[in-house]
């Protein structure tokens, strides 16, 4: 089974696909990874590569497309991606679509406490740089895809993650996993 985790900056997703991953003794492949490697090879910041995916789709389309090819030829897997839901949706893969959401605030405080090891948002204007990316990334999935991402009826389980810890999102997520593998 493969099991995609989407949702917006800050929204815990990636947190909450790992310890999935763990659970299940699945595979975890990580979209802002794959990003990140990508800017690195390029010699570009994720603003950098995201401000050259907004003018050249070939960037999106990269990571996009080897996400597709990881998810088409692999099973037992956890694909944290804000658009691996949406992917497989387009491409009629089959898989347990999740998407993890928070308020704003709680984003932006996980944000925050995370600065170490996030290098897009830096300095003292967390909240305009998060909401830019968002920003960016919504209209580049509408432009190359048709994608409305606010548009969360693909998904099998929305889950709001704003009060709860990864610890217990991860187990909302597990359990509906197995009632949809009892359904099917």
């Amino acid at each position: 089974m493969r099991v995609t985790i989407s949702g917006p900056p800050g929204s815990g997703k990636t947190t909450v696909a790992e310890i999935v991953s763990n659970r299940l003794s699945y595979e975890l492949i990580t979209g802002g990874k794959i990003f990140r490697e990508k800017a690195r090879e390029l010699n570009m910041s994720l603003a950098e590569l995201g401000s050259a995916a907004e003018k050249d789709e070939k960037y999106d389309k990269m990571l996009d497309d080897y996400l597709l090819e990881v998810m088409k030829s692999r099973d037992n897997l956890v694909v944290e991606s804000r658009l691996s839901g949406w992917l497989c949706h387009i491409n009629r893969i089959n898989a347990f679509k999740v998407f993890v959401d928070a308020k704003e605030e709680v984003r932006l405080e996980r944000i925050r406490n995370s600065i170490h090891t996030r290098e897009a948002e830096t300095g003292d204007n967390i909240l305009f740089q998060m909401r830019e990316r968002q920003e960016s990334e919504w209209e580049r999935y509408k432009k190359y895809y048709g994608i409305d991402y606010r548009d969360t009826s693909i998904y099998d389980l929305v889950v709001d993650a704003s009060y709860e810890g990864a610890e217990r999102v991860a187990e909302v997520i597990i359990d509906g996993l197995n009632l949809r593998k009892r359904t099917i």
